[in-house]
């Protein structure tokens, strides 16, 4: 080992320790939070009933510790094969059975490592999406239809990941200085294109999906959009009853699929004006241009994701890289143990990010409705029926809430309502 190798693999060594330092850190804090209560802001009290409170904490922690350990469970997988050398044992393999053809044997191995991660990940991916809202009253599913779901969700999975690591092991031999430039814009194009696509091809894989009849809802629709200054051509009815007693709705698409779609129980279960402050919601987004935001940011977070990979596969294996040639199969095991610890990591980022363009989307949809006690209404009817927890720790609302605490968008109603 040369003198510059084994620098390199010290600051490895530093860059990996720091990683999994830090992740560390917070999981134990997260653990921490989950298990100690904390305080309740006295607003919560003038809406819910400790009833409540405990029984959406309980459910959501319930959801948590599953969630946690699949996520420990995955990157202990990883750092085993990685530590152990089983991947290296097992890259190696690849080639001798494909007869040293390199993209077939970078094939066998993605698939190998695929199907362990499903393996490990199917108890908590059944225990959290189909026993436990089966026992929570969410789930309307049955077991087959469950399975049919799972199977589709599983071969998009493999076709797109599959994909999107031979086009990865391609770039490390086409451009083996600047790969990750080329990575980047796949990850670019890639986003549009899944973005463009999703309303269209993959979600009705799932859900089917009609347009907004005419009638009350309709109308209401029609006179919010000319009031927000949009044309919404379209909003569309999921049939999300089939799955859930749950109640949502979202924005997605881009340019000719550009929509707003309602969870088919949303209207079945919410008053009409709740289902305009959701539709509010949505065209606040829209408004707002937070999809393409989200999208520029996405890109962004995807060059610097890439950048910080080839800097740190360069360090962790110098001896294994040979200009010209394409990585080495097992490399894909560093890089998804690589992606686990960021994807933690940059979870309080994403988050905050996210959790600003909701309470955008909260003030803008109240300026459309000028009804403030309707808003409130809304926040505490969504979390109470879908079990959210009304007032987290801070610490766990900073780690993962895509969108602010339920008690913190009562809060942002009335302040509204009170400037109005």
């Amino acid at each position: 080992m040369t003198e510059r190798m084994g620098k390199e693999l010290a600051k490895a060594s530093i860059l990996w320790g720091l990683l999994l330092g830090l992740v560390a850190l917070l999981i134990t804090l997260y653990l921490f939070f989950l298990i100690l209560p904390t305080p309740v802001p006295s607003l919560v009290w003038q809406y819910f009933t400790s009833l409540d409170v405990e029984r959406a904490r309980r459910y959501q922690q319930v959801m948590r510790f599953s969630s946690l350990l699949a996520y420990l469970a995955k990157t202990g997988l990883l750092l085993w094969l990685w530590w152990s050398g089983r991947a290296a044992a097992l890259s190696s393999g690849a080639l001798r059975w494909s007869g040293q053809r390199y993209y077939l044997a970078a094939g066998l191995f993605f698939i190998s490592i695929w199907l362990l991660l499903k393996a490990v990940n199917f108890p908590f991916a059944f225990y959290s999406g189909f026993i436990l809202q089966h026992r929570w009253g969410f789930s309307t599913q049955t077991l087959a239809s469950w399975w049919v779901d799972y199977i589709k969700a599983s071969g998009i999975d493999l076709l797109l990941s599959g994909t999107g690591t031979l086009l990865f092991f391609w770039s490390t031999g086409r451009w083996p200085f600047t790969w990750w430039v080329a990575a980047g814009l796949f990850f670019a194009v890639w986003l549009l294109v899944e973005t463009f696509l999703w309303p269209v091809v993959l979600a009705p894989l799932f859900n089917r999906f009609e347009p907004l009849k005419e009638g009350p809802v309709k109308s209401m629709v029609v006179a919010l959009s000319e009031r927000a200054g949009l044309k919404v051509k379209e909003v569309w009815v999921m049939d999300a009853s089939r799955r859930t007693t749950k109640a949502n709705a979202y924005f997605t698409g881009l340019g000719k699929t550009k929509r707003i779609v309602l969870y088919d129980n949303l209207l079945r279960d919410y008053s009409p004006e709740e289902v305009e402050a959701v539709v509010a919601h949505e065209m606040a987004h829209w408004k707002k241009g937070h999809i393409v935001k989200g999208l520029l940011w996405g890109m962004v977070g995807g060059f610097i994701f890439f950048v910080l990979l080839y800097d740190i596969l360069r360090l962790t294996a110098p001896g294994e890289i040979i200009p010209g040639r394409p990585y080495p199969p097992h490399f894909l095991v560093i890089t998804l143990v690589f992606l686990q610890l960021i994807s933690f990591l940059a979870q309080p980022v994403e988050n905050a990010f996210s959790r600003r363009q909701e309470a955008e989307a909260d003030r803008v949809a109240l300026e459309l409705t000028r009804n403030p006690s309707v808003m409130v209404e809304l926040h505490v009817d969504l979390a109470r029926r879908n079990l959210q927890e009304v007032a987290p720790s801070a610490f766990i609302e900073w780690l993962t809430y895509s969108h602010p605490a339920p008690w913190r968008r009562i809060e942002a109603a009335l302040k509204g309502g009170e400037k109005n």
